[in-house]
């Protein structure tokens, strides 16, 4: 199959921070690559190999979004026609030109959605499968999710695959003792960014909810509350620092 345009779009969620969410592959060293990578989405695209460049120099590398496992719906639009793509995730494009000198995409194997079913050539990165929800599904004006629930024998799904989206369970903890009873959770030193979200009750007006460092050499990130009042404190190690209530 070879194409001068591809048009691919869906909506995810996800609480996963990795997984392949659209690969596809051909003989001649073409591939598309759609996956979340540490909570990202990261677009891989290589048209082939030309007579100029080697096949690892005509891949092209798109990173747009952050912290995309939230659980939360995002919506993400490929557009290609030829060398130029726009990529949008959640409503922000970045335009950019593939590499090498092809412009079309020959892709000989199967489209997969949610993972790679068979080892791929080199190049197809990593092969974590996608763990959440799609919907609105669409390659080039085809609904795969309708092709797949209708059983149409030019689609095929494999593993635990349901035709619904059910939310994961939440499971409340409670703590009993105000001056011995916490979370524990192993942090990771130089993280680019932190999301945290909770739902919270007590009678308490004061108490530690979250405490954190965002670095080895940073100050602490603290939420608390105070007086009854929701309070965010950032300390900074060579500034003053920045308190926010509500």
């Amino acid at each position: 199959m070879s194409t001068f345009k591809d048009v691919v779009s869906l909506k995810f969620k996800s609480m996963q921070g990795d997984g392949v969410l659209f690969h596809g592959e051909g003989q001649r060293g073409d591939y598309i690559t759609l996956e979340l990578q540490k909570g990202k989405l990261s677009l891989h695209i290589n048209l082939g190999k030309d007579s100029n460049l080697h096949l690892s120099n005509s891949h092209t590398f798109v990173t747009l979004g952050s912290l995309l496992d939230d659980q939360h719906w995002h919506s993400v639009l490929i557009e290609r026609f030829n060398k130029q793509v726009n990529f949008t995730v959640d409503k922000h494009t970045q335009h950019f030109r593939t590499k090498g000198d092809s412009d079309h995409l020959d892709i000989d194997y199967e489209l997969s959605f949610g993972g790679i079913p068979v080892p791929g050539k080199p190049g197809t990165f990593q092969r974590k499968n996608f763990h959440g929800c799609i919907e609105n599904l669409y390659y080039n004006g085809v609904n795969i999710i309708d092709l797949a629930k209708r059983r149409k024998p030019q689609i095929y799904t494999v593993g635990n695959v349901t035709f619904s989206c059910s939310e994961p369970q939440i499971v409340p903890i409670t703590f009993v003792s105000t001056s011995r009873s916490y979370l524990l959770l192993p942090g990771t030193p130089q993280i680019d960014g932190l999301s945290v979200s909770f739902q919270f009750r007590t009678w308490n007006k004061d108490g530690l909810l979250l405490f954190t460092k965002l670095s080895e050499n940073s100050g602490p990130l603290l939420v608390y509350l105070h007086g009854g009042r929701l309070t965010l404190l950032i300390q900074k190690e060579t500034e003053n620092p920045v308190e926010i209530s509500g």
